[in-house]
């Protein structure tokens, strides 16, 4: 009687994921960080820019959040300049970004709300986060991690869309996939993901294109064995 065999696991950890994914980013020919981690490393810690510049990314490119983030912060710094700010004078400064009109109105609320509620400081837990104007669970954690480098996942679309690829999750939205994360992913990771896998999803994993053929995850990619793969066997 032969012996029973133990089926073994052989899908890489979520920390060798990573590590590969940080490898191919590290290796892109696009080195350029993304708009928030670009304001973190040249403006420090700094929760309200962090705040206002996710508001402002909002279905826009990183290039043009990064632009008018720039612009804007050379005038209104605080969120007590901001809170007073002309909204003629924001639109302008914040041209470069999509909807920028219903943006300037945004911002000025937040800043108002800011000052009103929490004497001008940006509250660092979700809760209360969630409460501000146009704030919903990617920016209230976008700004716990990049703003007071607290763990939590922001997932955006390149988060939810890799995620999704790679057969980590198998979600239909954003906040079904941050919750999956969550509860798969060690905390110690969470710093991690957001810039990862964004920075992953802009140079590799693209939404159409894919780059699968310089991709090392292939091997373990649901969505290259279910789509990609048999697609090249039939051409």
């Amino acid at each position: 009687m032969e012996p029973e065999r133990t089926m073994v696991d052989t899908r890489p950890s979520i920390g060798q994921i990573l590590k590969k994914i940080s490898k191919m980013v590290s290796s892109s020919t696009d080195k350029r960080a993304t708009a928030l981690a670009e304001l973190k490393q040249t403006e420090g810690d700094d929760p309200f820019r962090i705040l206002i510049a996710t508001v402002l990314s909002h279905r826009t490119r990183d290039e043009s959040t990064s632009k008018a983030s720039e612009k804007l912060f050379e005038v209104y710094d605080t969120s007590e300049k901001l809170a007073n700010a002309d909204v003629r004078k924001v639109k302008e400064l914040i041209r470069s970004v999509g909807f920028y009109n219903v943006k300037s109105r945004n911002v000025i609320r937040v800043a108002k709300q800011l000052v009103e509620e929490f004497g001008g400081r940006v509250p660092d837990d979700l809760e209360s986060l969630l409460t501000l104007h146009a704030v919903g669970p990617k920016t209230a954690n976008c700004v716990l991690v990049y703003g007071f480098n607290k763990p939590a996942i922001p997932v955006d679309t390149h988060v939810h869309r890799i995620a999704n690829r790679l057969g980590l999750v198998h979600t239909k939205t954003p906040e079904q996939t941050e919750e999956a994360l969550t509860k798969t992913i060690p905390k110690k990771y969470w710093l991690e993901v957001n810039e990862l896998f964004v920075r992953f999803g802009q140079t590799t994993c693209k939404p159409i294109g894919p780059k699968c053929d310089v991709c090392t995850l292939t091997g373990n990619c649901e969505y290259y064995r279910d789509v990609v793969a048999p697609k090249r066997r039939t051409n």
